[in-house]
């Protein structure tokens, strides 16, 4: 039985867009110049007058129809209102209208016995006019009901307009759509594209210095007192003073994240540890963000002295009452720094929290979403495999959402958007998902939206002003392996607006703000305000309608990137001995000229050192003329494709099933004993050999302090009198470039000249003692 090969190349396309190439100037932009040309039939209903009472009551609820051929679309309903107006926009596929009359027919919910309608309009589809982008809107006009026999009705008008337009039409992106036609009510709305733009975070800094004038609960004990602040869901707390007094002291920063617009207060409680593990609170204060100074310069805040307020209970209600003991902090929203919401690696925006801290616009990115072609089937609807696909893409503070194709495994979308660019070393982020929340709001399967694969470029590797049209592979790494999932196809332009800010921002701009160089936060604190502003960012983007649920902001922002995986860490190490292969491959090619296996090119290279030793100003011109003559012949093998992932660099095809388990295993580990002590003993081995690995790097690095410590008595005398013998030879009988001459060629002798064995200097070193010896 042979295995397909699964192709995760990425490919060139040529989709019949519009664009063409740009030379900059005032002009960016061109709409809708990316993706392919989509016609719709768009039919806006309005409202209706004057309609012939049916119903036994007086009243009716009507609603209208759109049918043609196959397709069927209805407007919302009305319940006992006087005013039927639904103003609602039906968007329909022109290449799969298999039609030639529309008919639109007003009907009434409450008339269940017999025929419902109360009046129809038949429009023949050529003759309904194209107005196309940038002319103005269609207007609506009323039309005569008639009856199902033709004829016009004495009552009831219908206002609507009808339209041939493309994608590019301003009412596109809140019409219902006909590749969504099985999809109604509520759920209408998940369909629809959107822009999101995500809250601005600030890092709220509260600098906790000391307390004055507590009052325990008891005056026979030391009180162990610490601060905890809290903001929203998170708590943090300083550690236990270490002065045992009623006025400690800790100088302890505490950060938060936090989001305009600022709801949730700061809250801070000094606490007593009590012996008997219970917490009694010494007072607390509540601080509103608007009030706190934003510090926007590398400068300290002012410290404060802030009022703590006693709590007491009186017939079971808390009662906060002023009493004499303070607090001193700084609390301050530091607007000067970048708050990260992806690693720093895949960044999309490196610029600070405050506005007049960000630099000049360099330019526009605009992407095209054009199509995905072989999804891999994700639910069951019908007895049958379908796929519900929309894409997410995000650069910088505002994502996208296309609109969701409904049973499609070749899902055509063909929406443009664009992102202002202030820094090209930023990386565009599109990701496909599934959607399940299409019918009633009931989720399918877990109630989750799964991913179909995630494409990442980086802009730094786009031409400026150039269009570039590729199939990406689609890859999930799931538990029993990589797996391509179709591929997308996008059409990217990266234009710039002015070459000499392009410059600017390469040579004399930081990628971070001056606050992280000034102020720097350690690894660790960036890893934990990072989780807190994924969090935010999963919360408030959910809350917008149509939602981008928290399992797409998680996975569009690599949530879980942090989390041990055997297979990175394969990877990684791979990166690092692809690093020092070229030194590793500078020192065969030293051996071959050593041993004299070419001739020609061991005499070159001598008379080269020669010169070198000889005319020391040529150092510099030489190393800079050959690394032009290496740019010049790498010239014609410089990398034309944008950045996509890599299954070998990632070690996907290779990981076994049991290292993948690993890395899907939740945390805390839900395995069974036997399978956790497996890979814990996995993992000392692997440390082992890390752990050998360092003590090599530290054993050569303390053999050369053996040289001076008199450790070995002998090594060091014997260095010592060479190194008065040298000095004295370098200053009275020959000049250092004779010495370093006779070095060269001494190394670099001709095989007959000397066997090729350690001399006397490796002798020497291998010999040096070194704190191995101290080691239990």
């Amino acid at each position: 039985m042979t295995v397909e090969k699964v192709d995760f190349s990425l490919k060139e396309t040529s989709p019949n867009i519009g664009g063409d190439r740009v030379s900059g100037g005032e002009k960016l932009t061109s709409s809708f110049d990316l993706v392919e040309k989509m016609e719709f039939l768009f039919v806006r209903i309005v409202k209706a007058r004057d309609l012939p009472l049916k119903a036994v009551n007086g009243i009716i609820d009507p609603y209208v129809e759109i049918k043609i051929g196959n397709y069927n679309a209805t407007t919302k309903y009305f319940e006992k209102k006087p005013d039927f107006e639904w103003n609602q926009v039906f968007a329909f596929g022109q290449d799969r209208l298999q039609a030639t009359t529309m008919e639109i027919t007003v009907r009434d919910k409450e008339l269940i016995i017999g025929d419902n309608m109360i009046g129809k309009i038949t429009v023949a589809l050529h003759e309904v006019p194209p107005c196309l982008p940038p002319d103005s809107p269609l207007a609506s006009q009323w039309y005569k009901l008639e009856d199902k026999n033709g004829f016009t009705l004495r009552k009831g008008e219908l206002m609507l307009a009808m339209w041939y337009s493309t994608q590019a039409d301003r009412v596109f992106p809140d019409a219902w759509h006909s590749d969504s036609a099985i999809v109604s009510g509520e759920s209408l709305l998940n369909t629809r594209s959107k822009a999101y733009l995500s809250p601005r975070l600030w890092y709220l800094r509260v600098n906790v210095i000391q307390a004055r004038d507590l009052v325990p609960g008891s005056r026979d004990r030391n009180p162990q007192v610490y601060v905890k602040a809290v903001v929203g869901d998170v708590i943090l707390r300083t550690r236990v003073s270490p002065d045992k007094n009623v006025n400690p002291k800790w100088n302890e920063d505490l950060m938060f994240v936090v989001a305009e617009p600022f709801f949730d207060p700061l809250i801070v409680t000094v606490e007593d540890r009590l012996e008997n593990n219970t917490v009694r609170c010494l007072g607390k204060c509540v601080i509103r963000l608007s009030n706190v100074e934003q510090r926007l310069i590398p400068l300290p805040a002012d410290p404060l002295w802030y009022n703590l307020e006693d709590i007491v209970f009186e017939d079971g209600m808390e009662k906060e009452v002023n009493f004499s003991s303070k607090l001193n902090m700084c609390v301050s929203l530091d607007g000067g720094y970048h708050v990260f919401d992806e690693s720093f690696h895949i960044g999309s925006d490196y610029r600070p929290t405050a506005k007049m801290l960000w630099t000049a616009m360099i330019g526009v990115l605009e992407m095209g979403i054009i199509n995905a072609s072989g999804l891999q089937p994700m639910k069951l609807r019908d007895g049958r495999e379908t796929t519900d696909a929309y894409c997410v893409a995000k650069y910088g503070p505002k994502w996208v959402k296309t609109r969701t194709v409904v049973d499609s495994f070749d899902p055509k979308w063909n929406e443009q958007y664009s992102w202002d660019v202030y820094d090209p070393y930023t990386m565009l982020t599109i990701g496909v998902f599934d959607d399940c929340h299409l019918h009633g709001g009931d989720a399918v399967g877990d109630g989750k939206d799964p991913s179909l694969g995630k494409v990442r470029i980086r802009l730094s590797t786009l031409a400026t002003n150039k269009i570039y049209t590729y199939s990406y592979p689609l890859l999930v790494l799931q538990p029993n392996g990589a797996k391509k999932m179709g591929e997308l196809q996008l059409a990217i332009r990266f234009t710039c607006s002015s070459y000499l800010s392009l410059f600017l921002v390469y040579t004399m701009n930081p990628l971070l703000p001056q606050m992280h160089h000034i102020y720097p936060l350690s690894i660790y604190q960036l890893d934990i305000l990072r989780k807190q502003a994924v969090r935010i960012l999963c919360s408030s983007l959910s809350r917008t309608e149509p939602p981008l649920r928290q399992e797409v902001v998680e996975y569009m922002l690599d949530g879980g990137s942090q989390m041990w995986s055997l297979r990175k860490a394969k990877a990684n190490f791979q990166r690092v001995l692809a690093i020092f292969k070229c030194f590793s491959n500078a020192r065969q090619w030293f051996d071959e000229i050593r041993k004299w296996n070419n001739s020609a090119a061991t005499a070159l290279v001598m008379a080269i050192y020669c010169i070198i030793v000889f005319k020391p100003d040529l150092i510099l011109p030489t190393v800079t003329l050959y690394s032009i003559q290496v740019m010049i012949l790498q010239w014609r093998k410089r990398p034309r494709r944008p950045t996509h992932i890599d299954v070998n660099l990632s070690v996907a095809g290779s990981v076994t099933a049991d290292e993948l388990d690993e890395e899907f295993d939740t945390f805390p580990s839900s395995r069974q004993f036997d399978v956790l002590r497996m890979r814990y003993d996995r993992l000392r081995s692997i440390a082992g050999r890390v752990v050998t690995v360092i003590s090599d790097i530290a054993t050569q690095v303390e053999r050369f302090h053996s040289l001076l410590n008199w450790r070995d008595p002998r090594i060091t005398l014997i260095f010592l009198v060479c190194c008065l013998v040298g000095s004295f030879m370098l200053y009275y009988l020959i000049s250092l470039k004779v010495f370093l001459i006779l070095g060269g060629f001494y190394v670099m002798r001709p095989p007959f000249l000397g066997k090729d064995v350690l001399n006397a200097p490796q002798n020497f070193f291998s010999r040096l003692p070194t704190k191995a010896d101290y080691m239990l």
